[in-house]
């Protein structure tokens, strides 16, 4: 019987082993794949489009980086860049109109379901109002960290036209990559 437990258990500890190896592989050949130095502005619209979702990564640091690597190329990474995160305000739009979608739906199915409770407070109301307000213009903050994303996301949920909304973020995205891009820079001049 202990023998039996003793074989499960260094099965499990040699499997365990082998799902570990492989998780760090798996990364090891992701993080090569996105290697700055030798895929570049790619790397660039992917990191800036995946900043732009709701996970939290900055992608300041890898369009610094690889400026570093390569000064020559700052106007086509500030542009990708801005592409990246604007295809991400985007996808974090679309979010937004889904589950608006989604809870409509929701509710067609279920008319027996409790009223709806909504937040209250002068703040909510405030925010509502402001951004019913301003409109797409409202996403040139869409830059801000920790509520740039959340915005464009509301954006989608109040059905603010598509259109003018993405040339907003893309405004806000492109002016946030020039003035940070440029200001470290200006901080840590020279060569890697």
């Amino acid at each position: 019987m202990d023998r039996t437990r003793a074989g499960r258990a260094a099965g499990a500890a040699t499997l365990a082993a082998i799902m570990e190896e492989s998780l760090l592989s798996a990364v090891h050949w992701l993080l090569g794949l996105l290697a700055l130095p030798s895929v570049g502005l790619p790397a660039i619209f992917v990191v800036s489009l995946v900043s732009a979702t709701l996970l939290p990564l900055g992608s300041e640091p890898a369009v610094f980086g690889y400026l570093k690597l390569s000064p020559d190329m700052f106007w086509p990474a500030i542009l990708v860049a801005t592409a990246g995160n604007t295809v991400g305000g985007a996808i974090s739009y679309a979010m937004g109109l889904g589950a608006e979608k989604a809870v409509e739906r929701w509710k067609e199915h279920h008319p027996h379901a409790p009223a709806e409770r909504r937040m209250r407070g002068r703040w909510h109301h405030r925010a509502h109002d402001w951004i019913h307000r301003m409109g797409p213009p409202a996403l040139l903050l869409s830059w801000l960290p920790a509520v740039g994303d959340p915005l464009c996301a509301v954006a989608g949920w109040l059905r603010l036209p598509f259109w003018p909304c993405v040339a907003y973020m893309a405004i806000g995205k492109f002016l946030r990559y020039l003035v940070m891009t440029a200001g470290l820079l200006w901080l840590f001049p020279g060569q890697v």
